[in-house]
């Protein structure tokens, strides 16, 4: 089992800065990979960005490349989501989830992430 814990939502300008983060508990963290996962009112769960165990690669969704930075930190048991640029439309309910995959191509679909934290709210204000 992974306990997963994230923090750092809040409200913030277009054009502003967050920095997420989630904690992480349980199992050993540097053996999964791990992703952040969003959810907008009416809509679907969409995949944001994911980093592989040694944080070595990273993929990211079109919509926020450039503007999201995903890391890792294996020694505090942290993974962290810097969002730079935001927009109105960034505004949702923001998941990490942690993936057992142990590949070098950071996974993409939720089904592949086994454990999932609560959830922590972004809105961007226009």
């Amino acid at each position: 089992q992974v306990q997963l814990v994230e923090s750092g939502g809040g409200l913030v300008q277009a054009g502003g800065s967050l920095r997420l983060s989630c904690a992480a508990s349980g199992r050993t963290f540097s053996g999964y990979a791990m992703g952040w996962f969003r959810q907008a009112p009416g809509k679907e769960r969409e995949f944001v960005a994911a980093i592989i165990r040694s944080g070595s690669n990273t993929r990211y969704a079109d919509s926020v490349k450039g503007r999201f930075t995903i890391s890792r930190d294996n020694a505090k048991n942290t993974l962290y989501l810097q969002m730079s640029s935001l927009e109105p439309e960034d505004t949702a309910v923001y998941y990490c989830a942690a993936s057992p995959y142990i590949g070098y191509i950071p996974p993409t679909l939720d089904r592949s992430y086994d454990y999932w934290g609560q959830g922590t709210q972004v809105t961007v204000s226009s």
